[in-house]
């Protein structure tokens, strides 16, 4: 890790330790050097220069009888030649090779030739899916709200030789052009659009890293927004704001409620003024609740038993009881 990345981070990791966050997104990136098998080509050149110079130096002992100054030299010189020209490359690597500077080809994977002192290995391109993560800290948004946004970036590179020829370093190349991207979207989004909408934002932030990398070779597969972090003065004032919102519809949603009840009630009115045994046949239909509710006695003044007589010119008492 160079000078300068080292201080970012540590940088990135004090603003966490103040914010009470992790926010170095930097530490889930795909790492540069393989952590496994990563010397497997060194092993395999140690393993033909060991095998070429053994074998050279048996021919020579058979041929002279003995082991001279110049069969070991002999022995050494084709053990270094063999170990140059024979290479191999992982399934997923491809080698770019130059000759005399010019670029010649794309070997691999598997087992390769070279023509040693005249070609050289200028790239070995990783073509599996990797991962950059990115940020944009303390980025001001349309309605000028400062938020820090976490991000990973999901790419491959699908032209080695583009990877080699077009960007002197695709690794921080990819990681630059996916942070100045998303600073440029935030930047012309509102804060709603930005938390609300995080599937259109990705795909936006996809489509324009993907303008950017694709001349050197490399595609972005897909972006996602990992984390959106406002001030926590902002977030009370946005909190008690959304509180008021929603006491709002819910006094709007109460008030239509009375409204149609009272719209309800308006209209069985008509109907009980209109119809005198309809009026009577609810009195009776309230009251029979009423017991059967309180599950015992009632008692209720005369004037509310006319409903319950057969015809007017039977005599009233002063209470009925069910």
């Amino acid at each position: 890790m160079t000078e300068r990345k080292r201080i970012a981070k540590k940088t990135h990791v004090d603003r966490g330790a103040e914010t009470g966050t992790d926010r170095v997104i930097e530490t889930y990136n795909s790492p540069r050097v393989r952590r496994t098998d990563s010397n497997a080509g060194s092993v395999f050149s140690a393993f033909i220069f060991v095998g070429v110079a053994l074998a050279a130096g048996v021919l020579g002992y058979a041929a002279t009888g003995e082991v001279n100054i110049w069969t070991i030299v002999a022995a050494f010189a084709l053990a270094v030649f063999a170990a140059s020209t024979v290479r191999i490359a992982a399934q997923w690597e491809r080698a770019v090779i130059l000759r005399f500077g010019a670029f010649d080809r794309v070997a691999g994977p598997g087992l390769y030739l070279m023509i040693p002192f005249v070609e050289h290995v200028a790239l070995h391109a990783d073509q599996r899916i990797m991962l950059t993560g990115f940020d944009a800290e303390e980025t001001l948004t349309a309605d000028l709200v400062p938020v820090n946004v976490d991000a990973a970036v999901f790419w491959m590179i699908w032209d080695a030789e583009k990877a080699c020829l077009e960007v002197e370093d695709y690794y921080d190349a990819v990681s630059m052009a996916a942070q100045t991207a998303l600073r440029d979207a935030i930047g012309r989004k509102d804060l709603s659009d930005v938390t609300v909408h995080r599937d259109k934002l990705d795909q936006e932030l996809r489509d324009k890293i993907e303008e950017k990398t694709n001349p050197w070779g490399i595609s972005v597969l897909s972006v996602e927004i990992r984390d959106i972090v406002i001030p926590k003065e902002l977030q009370r004032d946005m909190a008690a704001a959304a509180k008021a919102e929603r006491e709002k519809d819910a006094r709007i949603v109460l008030a239509e409620v009375e409204k149609d009840v009272a719209a309800m009630l308006l209209e069985a009115t008509e109907i009980y003024r209109k119809d005198e045994m309809a009026f009577e046949l609810r009195s009776m239909h309230l009251l029979s609740e009423g017991v059967k509710e309180s599950n015992g006695t009632l008692v209720i003044p005369s004037a509310y038993s006319e409903g319950f007589k057969s015809g007017k010119g039977q005599p009233s008492n002063d209470a009925h009881s069910s």
